[in-house]
């Protein structure tokens, strides 16, 4: 399986710039054919929810239009980062991931469960209550959205779920790139999966995000990361490596979910 991981900026409050921008990285990325192509979280608009309302995509139809007609054009399956989703007729705003297969099928729509109070979520957005979890061929992989990331209880209960991999979509700040390092090999290891991490990079309203971009196998080794730049990451993986260790070290089959 082949990914293209987009490690882009974002202009805040800036749709019609993003919305161009994102389009043309992933253009940029079909040269090197990939099975898989991923943004980050909240490239739409960025952080700016004061005006989630005004800028969200109302009910993701731009967004929807976008990935899906861009997934059916070159037979990839599409995981659109997350957006900021105006949900009119319940006058909601969520941080939504949609993800469209190769012919440009809709396959998935995950709301953040876990909201990032540091950067206001709660009080502009309304948190989630389904997993992310879609299939790729034959193989499931589980999603989760930046602050996803500190709540091993979901990576694990997606991995229970099926999941080979997972992916992570991220604005996570420069001031906290060691605990996304940590935690993502973290997850890695203790759920014997491939994960695929992809954060911002770029200034926002004082917060420089470092990109560092990530693909860590299920042993914990990290197979790539990204610099500090924007840039377009092509990795390819064997998803048996995931049967073999589990195979070797049986950590999911010797759970004891009877007594926890």
């Amino acid at each position: 399986m082949k990914i293209a991981l987009i490690q882009l900026d974002v202009k805040i409050g800036e749709p019609d710039w993003n919305y161009q921008h994102a389009k043309t990285l992933m253009s940029k990325a079909m040269k090197d054919k990939p099975d898989i192509v991923v943004l980050p979280e909240m490239w739409n608009t960025g952080y700016a929810l004061e005006r989630a309302q005004e800028l969200g995509d109302r009910n993701g139809v731009l967004t929807k239009e976008l990935l899906s007609s861009f997934a059916k054009e070159h037979n990839i399956t599409v995981v659109g980062g997350s957006i900021l989703n105006y949900r009119s007729h319940r006058q909601e705003v969520t941080n939504t991931m949609l993800v469209f297969n190769g012919q440009g099928e809709q396959v998935l729509e995950y709301d953040k469960i876990h909201l990032f109070r540091l950067m206001d979520e709660d009080k502009f957005l309304k948190a989630g209550n389904r997993f992310g979890l879609f299939s790729y061929q034959d193989i499931k992989i589980g999603t989760m959205i930046c602050y996803d990331l500190r709540f091993p209880q979901l990576s694990r209960k997606l991995v229970n779920d099926g999941a080979q991999m997972l992916i992570n979509v991220a604005q996570w700040p420069t001031a906290r790139v060691d605990h996304w390092r940590s935690l993502l090999i973290a997850r890695a290891i203790e759920n014997q999966c491939f994960v695929i991490a992809v954060n911002r990079c770029g200034e926002s309203e004082g917060t420089h995000f470092p990109g560092n971009s990530m693909v860590i196998d299920p042993l914990g080794e990290i197979l790539l990361e990204g610099s500090q730049e924007e840039d377009i990451y092509i990795i390819e993986v064997d998803l048996e490596k995931v049967k073999n260790v589990r195979e070797h070290i049986p950590v999911i089959t010797d759970q004891r979910l009877d007594l926890y």
